[in-house]
């Protein structure tokens, strides 16, 4: 009982906006709390701070494989002998073409994933014909997810139709160096803020089941607090052969809905978007959708199967979300 009230005492702070602190006694409510009580906690504050309105992303791998970084959950590392799929950066008219037809699926944005630290040169100048293409001739909103670029580059974004950018801080700052060394947490960080003062929105999250505690992920949710990012995709990770992660047991689905709802009080006016190993949830991660989250990416990911965009919209439309 004395859970229930504490549990409910930090949900109406938050709702008259307050925040959540480290290190006191509102993470070991978060951490503790009856797990029901929780979801049904962080569901209310999605309603309050975000509203019904569920958004859906889908992404395209705009230039697969040979990827110069060692992040060691990642198919696409040159690290790994994972066999991915490697082919250079499309063609602009086949990523429009895509994107005009994700449209006719009812998603609301769109956005182009290119393995690599980097963009640049000629891979740049066709990413942003395709930005110009898809403003041009689709209604979505476009996303870019192009590693770590210049105040100069995002303008460039911008300016060619992009209103949000994707980064990942992917982890905690502690559990970093463990996940990757060819760049660095606060890489990450500058390359946010940067990408924000350019004028962009922005969409960084991270994985969860590499290994890292639970502080670790409250850590992350924090920093992603601070940063004031508008997105926040949230990765199971789904072991893949030949990256050092293969082995790693997957989370159960209990400890998937405790970090939903703890980033939702973390964060409680950002989408809590459900990304990458959603389908081996129940029911593709309904219950999660009642704890917090409000957004998911839709269709296949990089290099791991998703869920069928029809499908997701039914399931949000169900559980009483407006999609237009």
């Amino acid at each position: 009982m004395k859970g229930e009230n504490m549990l409910k005492d930090l949900t109406e702070r938050i709702l008259s906006g307050g925040e959540v602190f480290f290190e006191t006694e509102d993470l070991k409510i978060l951490m503790d709390s009856d797990l029901t009580e929780l979801c049904r906690s962080a569901d209310r504050l999605r309603k309050y701070f975000c509203g019904d309105h569920g958004d859906l992303c889908t992404i395209i791998n705009g230039k697969s494989g040979r990827c110069s970084e060692d992040c060691r959950f990642c198919a696409q590392s040159s690290y790994h002998q994972t066999r991915a799929e490697e082919y250079a950066f499309l063609p602009a008219a086949e990523i429009i073409k895509d994107c005009k037809a994700q449209e006719q699926k009812g998603v609301h944005r769109y956005s182009i994933v290119t393995a690599g630290k980097s963009i640049g040169g000629d891979d740049f100048l066709k990413a942003l014909e395709a930005y110009r293409g898809m403003s041009a001739q689709s209604s979505l909103s476009l996303c870019a997810s192009h590693g770590l670029l210049s105040h100069e580059a995002f303008l460039k974004l911008k300016e060619n139709g992009v209103n949000r950018y994707h980064c990942n801080l992917e982890t905690s700052r502690r559990f970093f160096p463990q996940v990757c060394s060819t760049h660095t947490y606060d890489d990450k960080i500058e390359n946010i803020q940067r990408a924000k003062k350019a004028g962009l929105e922005i969409c960084s999250g991270g994985i969860i089941g590499m290994g890292e505690t639970m502080e670790d992920r409250i850590s992350m949710a924090l920093d992603l607090a601070g940063l004031k990012v508008d997105s926040i995709p949230i990765n199971v990770l789904t072991p893949i052969p030949g990256t050092p992660l293969e082995n790693r047991q997957r989370l159960k689905e209990e400890e998937i809905l405790r970090t939903v709802a703890v980033f939702r009080f973390l964060n409680p006016k950002a989408e809590i978007r459900l990304a990458a190993g959603r389908n081996v949830m129940e029911e593709n991660g309904r219950k999660a959708f009642l704890s917090g989250a409000n957004g998911a990416i839709t269709g296949d990911m990089l290099t791991t199967s998703g869920n069928k965009t029809e499908g997701d919209r039914q399931l949000l439309i169900q559980l009483g979300y407006t999609l237009n």
